[in-house]
């Protein structure tokens, strides 16, 4: 289903009724309305992050419900289109932390392939209706994914933004891990916390101590300032 290690993790959530259901669900929606992301790209973050892959978890919502913005990676669009306003927040927190230039690129692609899972809580929406697919299951199964995560022995970042992410602490147990916690970066809330929280020199730090490679936050398509 996904094409790495993943599968053999999620073997067993496949198989359970309450997937089943999702499954079901999903599918119905994608014949009888837009749904975003497209069904093949549902799966983006774990095909593009495998398992034993993974060094930073960065949790998302819902995808975005606009035409277009999803593509399977929390926070992430694909190329061509603009920024949304929470990715323009997450890219001035890495200037300030960095000073790499803003990119005129949203794709957080190249992230992904380095270990960074771009996972957002729920993998479906409707188009222009936020939240729509929250209770269909999707939140049982990323769950369960966050508790195979929390199970590996290689250490893993957990930057959790906002309130929703933050309720998955609880399932976030092994020493091995560090849980980094900070207000959402939405235009509504990144100044409560978000903006100055140090995360991204955070886990590189945690990383380069771990004996791991650190993660290059720099998306190399760049612009010198905000529009």
């Amino acid at each position: 289903m996904i094409g790495n290690d993943w599968d053999n993790a999620l073997e067993d959530e496949f198989n359970k009724d309450y997937f089943i259901k999702i499954k079901e669900f999903v599918e119905a929606e994608y014949k009888t309305k837009t749904i975003y992301p497209p069904k093949e790209e549902v799966f983006n973050a774990f095909k593009l992050c495998p398992l034993d892959n993974v060094k930073v978890v960065i949790l998302g919502q819902d995808p975005y419900h606009e035409k277009g913005q999803a593509h399977g990676l929390a926070f992430s669009t694909p190329e061509g289109h603009p920024i949304p306003r929470s990715l323009k927040n997450i890219f001035k927190e890495i200037k300030e932390e960095y000073n790499y230039p803003i990119p005129d690129s949203g794709c957080l692609e190249s992230w992904a392939k380095q270990g960074v899972f771009l996972l957002n809580t729920v993998l479906t929406v409707e188009e222009g209706n936020a939240n729509s697919h929250s209770k269909c299951g999707w939140q049982t199964f990323t769950d369960n994914v966050i508790k195979i995560l929390n199970q590996q022995d290689s250490p893993i970042v957990f930057l959790l933004w906002g309130k929703q992410a933050e309720l998955k602490k609880e399932l976030i147990t092994n020493p091995n891990h560090l849980v980094l916690i900070s207000s959402h970066p939405s235009p509504f809330s990144a100044r409560r916390g978000f903006f100055g929280c140090n995360h991204f020199k955070l886990a590189n730090e945690f990383l380069k101590d771990k004996g791991l490679e650190e993660i290059d936050w720099q998306i190399k398509n760049v612009q010198t300032t905000l529009i």
